[in-house]
């Protein structure tokens, strides 16, 4: 550059742009360090060249005409080599101009090609598309975007209070689905159980007319063990008469 009186300072992570009052904005990007200026004659604007942040909230239709609130935060920087450029044709606000333009532009396009549901259940393919979308229309503008991503994402009230509603309706019906097979399973066990019981009673009828007094001496000689070790557990000591029964003369 040229030399004079007057000197500035470009800190780390900065690129100025020199406007000269005769030739206008120059071409040359200036880096990090001190540069000496003519002064009155040439003038500095500085840009910050690092990734910033910046949240841009967007109300926008979806697909099937729902209201979608999204917020999109996005971190930003300027090509060096446009700097000349962005200066010229944007301005030093270059981010307030054209990011929520971009922004809501690429959102609206990109949010039309999905109904509700599915920017609920495919939100990464939504994102991933708004990123590629969205960078590629900042690169018009000298702008590279080092990351883009959804940061939230809600509906109208009416949608929200159908979704509502239509989880409350799912809950009742598992509710009722499971009320339903319980009583059939409780049916089954009936059923189950009768037979059984039904199975018994035949053959308890068939050894009864095959084994005849057998069979019944038998349960005679059970129900006397039965109660002979009830009365062994009383407190009260029984005494029985010598020669009685101890089936106390059940019936035959």
């Amino acid at each position: 550059m040229e030399c004079g009186n007057s000197e500035d300072s470009v800190d780390a992570g900065h690129r100025a742009v020199i406007f000269d009052r005769f030739r206008g904005v120059q071409d040359i990007v200036v880096g990090e360090g001190t540069h000496f200026l003519i002064p009155w004659v040439q003038k500095p604007i500085i840009f910050d060249c690092r990734s910033r942040p910046r949240n841009v909230p967007v109300i926008t239709g979806s697909k099937d005409l729902q209201n979608v609130n999204i917020t999109l935060r996005i971190l930003f920087r300027p090509v060096a080599s446009q700097l000349p450029r962005i200066f010229t044709s944007i301005g030093e606000d270059y981010d307030e101009r054209v990011l929520p333009s971009i922004t809501t532009e690429i959102l609206k396009s990109v949010v039309a090609r999905f109904d509700a549901g599915e920017l609920i259940t495919q939100r990464e393919l939504v994102s991933r598309q708004v990123s590629d979308d969205l960078t590629e229309r900042a690169a018009t503008f000298g702008l590279i975007l080092d990351d883009v991503s959804l940061t939230h994402l809600t509906f109208g009230k009416e949608f929200t209070e159908a979704v509502e509603a239509k989880q409350v309706a799912q809950q009742e019906a598992e509710r009722a689905r499971f009320v339903v097979e319980k009583a059939e399973q409780q049916k089954k066990a009936a059923i189950i159980s009768a037979e059984g019981d039904s199975k018994a009673a035949e053959l308890i009828a068939n050894s009864l007319a095959t084994a005849g007094d057998g069979l019944i001496e038998l349960r005679k000689l059970e129900a006397a063990e039965d109660i002979a070790y009830q009365l062994s557990r009383s407190r009260n000591i029984t005494y029985l008469p010598a020669g009685q029964s101890v089936l106390l003369q059940l019936p035959q």
